[in-house]
Order: C-alpha cells, then structure tokens, then sequence
C-alpha cells in the first residue's frame, strides 16, 4: 500500500511539473506574439491601413502557434538541439519583422537531445534578452547562436549597439531566475560603444538539488491542519479541535495541497504518513 502511495505521488509531482512547463512555454509563445503586435504598432514604416492588416495576420499567426505548440508540448519529453532552435527561431522573427534590425542565427551543428525544460528554458532566456536589446537605441544587428557541448548548451546573443546593457538591465526580465531553476548562470560583456554579448549556459544534465523536508515549506498552523487531516477527521472536526472555522480549515487544506504538490488530501496525508 505504502509502495503504490508513493508512486502515485510521485506520478501527480511529475504531471504538476509537466503542467508548468507547458504553461511557461504557452506563456512565453503568448508574450512573444504580444510583442510583435506592438513592435508592429511602433513600426515608423506603415500606415494605418497596413499596421491593421498587419497586426491582424500575426494575430491569426499567433493563435494558430499557440494551439501548435499545445499539442506538440502535450507530448515532447526531448527535443534534438537541431529542432528546437528553429522554434527559437520562429519565434523571434516577428519581433524584428518591422523594426530596421538585422537579426543573424546560428542554429548548433549537434543534434544532441535536450530535455525539454533545458530547451524551453534556453528559448526563454534569448528571448528575454533580445527583447532587452531592442530597448537600445543604435542597434543594427543581433546574432543569436546556439553551442552544444558534452555538458552544457550555450546561447549567445550579441549585438552591435551601444555597450550599455548588464545583468541589472536584464533584471525585470528575471534571467537569472530562469537559469538559476536549471542550474546555469549569465555572463554578460558589454564595451561602450562597440556592443553586448550576453551568454547563458545551461547544464544538459539535471541540476544538483539538495535535499528539503518534504513538509518544510509548511507553516504552524497548515501542519496541524495535516495531522488531523491524517487522521481522517473532517473540516467539521477540524475546526472544532482548531477553534478555528470550516472556511478556514477549507483554506488551509487548498494551501497544503498547492505547497506540497498533490492533487488530494488522501494524497497529502499520505505523504504526511511517510515521513513522520
């Protein structure tokens, strides 16, 4: 009985992983169609009647990418470097499309697999980034290139303007968050008035985790709330012995679930019962 709890939890711990990343990956597809629609609108080169009817089609674009990329998410565990740049790829074009810069890839000569978060994640970050370099006044050119390593993927991105960004600059844009998840770190080389280069290396392999208590992230009261919920008792019970009201208990309980990354109390007072 004990054995199959914790398969099942652990089975519900890589489905709600899996969730998010699709969820992150629908996000940033969405943020990217966002931005080509207001590069479209601050676009100096078309009227009205061409910014409309441009605006309109990578509208149409966009939602035809978004229901795409939902289904080939629902299925991708790994990506070969050699497919998942040309998603890169695709999606930045449009956030250059009407603006005077000259955007340069360099897809990676490896069709090593990706897990799907490192690539996700690597796809994030150079967006992030290109994003932030378009900010900048006197850019002509951007180049952005994918390495594969034994050990590590590599995305660069290097422009032509004026020197100024640094890892402050890409702070809104939370990269190092972003790289932080996946074990990487940003190195960032910017000369006044010849341009940035901006690299963000990823390990291929699942980043080093130290251990938690399983119930650490928990507070006083959620942790009573879990014993008696471990006991079987009911809202009404709870709240009783609590002092406290069943709406409370009720919120507690939704706050358990989400903190410990279960799907139900059976499964919550199951992992209660594993590590007490």
């Amino acid at each position: 009985m004990g054995s199959r709890r914790a398969h099942s939890l652990a089975r519900s711990r890589a489905s709600a992983g899996e969730r998010a990343r699709v969820i992150a990956e629908l996000t940033e597809t969405h943020a990217t169609a966002l931005s080509g629609l207001l590069g479209v609108l601050r676009s100096r080169n078309l009227d009205d009647a061409a910014a409309r009817v441009t605006a309109v089609e990578l509208a149409v674009t966009a939602l035809v990418e978004l229901r795409a990329e939902t289904e080939r998410d629902q299925a991708v565990a790994e990506e070969p470097a050699g497919q998942a740049f040309p998603r890169l790829a695709d999606s930045l074009r449009p956030l250059v499309r009407y603006s005077p810069v000259r955007l340069e890839l360099g897809a990676p000569d490896s069709g090593r697999p990706l897990a799907a978060d490192v690539a996700h994640g690597a796809r994030a970050v150079v967006r992030a980034v290109l994003l932030t370099v378009l900010e900048q006044d006197a850019v002509g050119r951007v180049h952005v290139g994918w390495s594969v390593s034994e050990g590590e993927l590599r995305a660069t991105v290097r422009d032509d303007g004026p020197g100024e960004i640094s890892a402050c600059t890409l702070g809104p844009q939370r990269v190092d968050e972003r790289l932080a998840a996946l074990g990487g770190r940003l190195d960032v080389d910017a000369v006044p008035g010849w341009g940035t280069t901006v690299t963000a290396k990823i390990p291929l392999g699942a980043p080093e985790i130290a251990p938690t208590e399983p119930l650490g992230s928990l507070g006083a009261r959620e942790l009573e709330v879990l014993r008696h919920l471990a006991r079987g008792h009911r809202n009404r019970v709870i709240a009783q012995e609590l002092h406290i009201s069943e709406s409370t208990v009720k919120f507690h309980a939704a706050n358990i679930l989400t903190k410990l990354g279960v799907a139900s109390r059976a499964e919550a007072s199951a992992l209660f019962h594993a590590v007490a």
